[in-house]
C-alpha cells in the first residue's frame, strides 16, 4: 500500500509529487496523456506568445499614438511556428524534470476507483492510504458541431497547432480564453467575429468596468452580444454560421470556428460512484472549499478538476499544501490561503484581486468604491495607453482594503501589488502612507484610494 497516490500530472499533480518526495518514497503518480501540463502545452504559455506577438504588431500599427509615423511591412507567416517553438521550449523543460523522476513512481494510464482505497490502472490494482486527484479539465465541445465541421472546429487546445494564421475566425464565447485569443487573432490580421451569449466580457464583475470593457473592446473586435449561431455547417471547406441579429438573418463564413465556452472536468473518468453511490453528480460533490477534502475520505481534489478558476499558481500551491493534509490525515489545514488573484491578458488587461465587486455585494459587506479613470491618467497618456479604469473596495467600518477590479494597461503588475497589500491586511490609511512614484501608472492606484477615503470622511 502506498502512502500517497497522485492521479494526474498537470501543474497541481507535479507540484504535489515534488512536495511528497521530500517526505516519502512510497508514492505513485498516474497520468493519462501528456506529462507536460496544460499550462505549458495548450494554456498559459502558447497563448501568451501569440498575444505578445499580436500586441507588438498592434503597437507598430498604432505608432501615431506616440507621434511616430511608421511605414512597415509586417509578415505574419511565421507567427504560428514561433508560437510552437516557444511552446516546445517550455514543455521540454517540464518533461525533462518529469523524466528525471524514479520510473517506479510513474504510470501512464487511465485510473478509476474500485473503492475508497483502491484504484485500477492498466488492469492492475493499487492501494493507498490517501489520494490526490489532480486530473484537470478539457475544453467543452459541441459534439454535433464536431461531427458537422470536423477539423474546421477548434478548441483552445487545438488552435496552436494551426500551421499558419487563418484569414478568418469565428469565436463562440466571451470569457477569458475567448477574449484573449479573439483579440490576438484580430490584431494579427485575422478577420474575427465573436458570438457572446450575454453582454459580459472577460472576468470583470463590476457593472461600470464591464460597460467600459465592452465599449473599449468592441472598438476593435466585432462582438455580437447576446447572439449565438442559429445554424453552423460546413461550406466549401469553411464554416458558415447563420445567426439572427436585431431580428435580421445574417451569416458569416470563416476558415475555422473556435469554441471557447468553458471546460469540463476529467473527474467523470474516475468512477467516483464506486467510493460512494452519492458521487454521481460531479457538480454536487462534497468537496470542502478550504481543505479540498472529498467528504470525510483521505481523498483531496485539487487544481481545476473541481474549480471554476483554472489558475496555475493556485493549482501549484494546492498541490504542495494538499500533500501535508495527506500525510497528517485526519488532522487537516486550510490550503486555500492565497489572496485571490486572476488576470486576463486582453488589452487593456483585466484583473480581479481579493474579493470581487460581485462577491462583496452578495456578502452584504458595507464598502465604498474608490475609482480612477485611466483616460486622463498622466503616465497612461504618455504611453498612449490611456484606456479603462480601476476600482478599489474598502470596508466602511474597518477601513480595510478588501479587493479590486482593474481594466487598464499593465494590470498584471498592479494586481500583484494590490494582492500583497491585502495579504498584509493593510488599511486604507496604511496604503496611502506608502510612496507612489511620479510619474507611473501606479499613481492611479493612489487616486483611487484617495477617492475612497473622501467617501469615508
Amino acid at each position: 500500500m502506498y502512502d500517497i497516490i497522485i492521479i494526474g500530472a498537470g501543474t497541481a499533480g507535479i507540484s504535489a509529487y515534488k512536495e511528497a518526495i521530500k517526505y516519502t518514497q512510497n508514492i505513485l503518480i498516474i497520468n493519462d496523456g501528456p506529462w507536460d501540463t496544460t499550462c505549458a502545452r495548450v494554456g498559459c504559455m502558447p497563448s501568451k506568445v501569440l498575444i505578445s506577438t499580436a500586441n507588438r504588431m498592434h503597437d507598430i500599427q498604432h505608432a501615431e499614438e506616440v507621434a511616430l509615423r511608421v511605414s512597415a511591412k509586417v509578415d505574419t507567416s511565421q507567427v504560428m511556428q514561433h508560437v510552437r517553438e516557444l511552446r516546445d521550449h517550455f514543455t521540454t523543460a517540464t518533461l525533462k524534470e518529469v523524466n528525471g523522476w524514479d520510473d517506479e513512481h510513474k504510470i501512464s494510464g487511465k485510473a478509476h476507483f474500485i473503492d475508497s482505497k483502491t484504484i485500477q490502472v492498466n488492469q492492475q490494482y493499487y492501494q493507498a492510504k490517501s489520494f490526490i486527484i489532480a486530473v484537470g479539465s478539457t475544453p467543452t465541445i459541441n459534439s454535433n458541431w464536431k461531427n458537422e465541421l470536423g477539423d474546421r472546429l477548434l478548441s483552445s487546445d487545438q488552435i496552436f497547432e494551426l500551421e499558419t494564421l487563418p484569414k478568418s475566425l469565428a469565436v463562440i464565447g466571451s470569457g477569458v480564453i475567448a477574449i484573449e485569443l479573439a483579440q490576438a487573432m484580430q490584431r494579427l490580421g485575422v478577420e474575427t467575429i465573436v458570438f457572446a451569449r450575454s453582454r459580459k466580457v472577460g472576468s470583470l464583475t463590476s457593472p461600470k468596468l464591464q460597460k467600459i470593457a465592452q465599449t473599449t473592446l468592441s472598438k476593435e473586435l466585432n462582438i455580437k452580444f447576446e447572439t449565438l449561431p442559429e445554424q453552423v455547417k460546413k461550406f466549401r471547406n469553411k464554416v458558415k454560421i447563420n445567426y439572427i441579429e436585431k431580428g435580421t438573418q445574417n451569416s458569416f463564413t470563416a476558415d475555422y470556428l473556435l469554441v471557447a465556452t468553458g471546460r469540463n472536468s476529467f473527474l467523470d473518468s474516475l468512477s467516483l460512484e464506486n467510493i460512494d453511490s452519492k458521487f454521481t453528480d460531479l457538480k454536487k460533490l462534497p468537496v470542502d472549499g478550504q481543505t479540498k477534502q472529498l467528504a470525510d475520505y483521505p481523498i483531496f481534489i485539487i487544481g481545476d478538476a473541481h474549480s471554476n478558476s483554472p489558475i496555475q499558481h493556485e493549482a501549484a500551491h494546492e498541490g504542495r499544501t494538499a500533500i501535508h493534509n495527506c500525510l497528517n490525515f485526519p488532522k487537516l489545514k486550510n490550503i486555500k490561503t492565497l489572496t485571490p488573484l486572476g488576470i486576463v491578458f486582453s488589452q487593456p488587461e483585466m484583473a480581479i484581486v481579493g474579493q470581487s465587486f460581485n462577491q462583496l455585494t452578495q456578502s452584504k459587506v458595507g464598502f465604498v468604491t474608490g475609482v480612477v479613470s485611466y483616460i486622463t491618467q498622466g503616465r497612461a497618456i504618455v504611453l498612449g495607453k490611456n484606456q479603462g479604469a480601476i476600482e478599489v473596495y474598502i470596508d466602511k467600518t474597518t477601513r480595510k482594503f478588501l479587493g479590486s477590479e482593474l481594466f487598464v494597461e499593465s494590470a498584471e503588475h498592479m494586481a500583484h501589488l494590490l494582492s500583497w497589500m491585502i495579504a498584509e491586511d493593510l488599511s486604507l490609511d496604511d496604503i496611502l502612507d506608502k510612496p507612489f512614484y511620479h510619474p507611473t501608472l501606479e499613481e492611479g492606484l493612489r487616486t483611487a484610494f484617495k477617492h475612497a477615503r473622501r467617501q469615508l470622511e
